[in-house]
Order: C-alpha cells, then sequence, then structure tokens
C-alpha cells in the first residue's frame, strides 16, 4: 500500500488535488459537492480524483446516492504514518 500511496498523491500528475483531498477528508467526511465547494474545484474534476482513490482502496463510500460521503478505508488508515509522511511531503499546489 506504501507504494501505491506515494505514486496516488506524490508521483502523478494529479497528485496534488488528491492530497487535497484527502486533508479535506482527513477534517471529517463529505460528499463530492462539499469538497467540490470547500476546495473550489470542478465537481467532475473531484468525483474523477474519487474515483481514482476508490479505485486504489484509500477510500470508500457510505450513505447512497447524492448523500454519499467519502471515508478512509482501514487499508488506508492502518497505513496512516505514510500517508502523513506524503502530506507533509507534497506542495497541494502542484510543482
Amino acid at each position: 500500500m506504501d507504494g501505491v500511496l506515494w505514486y496516488l498523491l506524490a508521483s502523478s500528475r494529479g497528485g496534488p488535488t488528491r492530497v487535497r483531498i484527502v486533508r479535506t477528508l482527513d477534517e471529517r467526511p463529505r460528499n463530492a459537492n462539499e469538497l467540490a465547494t470547500e476546495l473550489d474545484m470542478d465537481y467532475t474534476t473531484i468525483r474523477h480524483h474519487l474515483d481514482v482513490l476508490l479505485d486504489n482502496n484509500v477510500v470508500r463510500t457510505a450513505g447512497g446516492d447524492y448523500g454519499t460521503v467519502y471515508l478512509f478505508t482501514d487499508r488506508a488508515t492502518a497505513n496512516w504514518d505514510t500517508v502523513e509522511e506524503i502530506l507533509e511531503t507534497v506542495d497541494p499546489e502542484g510543482p
């Protein structure tokens, strides 16, 4: 999981955006619309990055349809030391 986290959050082009999402979700669970508003980003961009995080077992959903919120998976939580290290390393504003 460490390698996946480093790739998703630090090495790929979308890493800085995903870091912003992770930091925001760390405050409290949110749905995609709340994330888009909070981060002042396009909803479809947020959904794309959430889908990447879902596909890689970093976040999971709870609730249904419009009220679906995103939470960290047990696997991500078990590797939270790595997540915190990455969050300290990556500039969320990008290069």
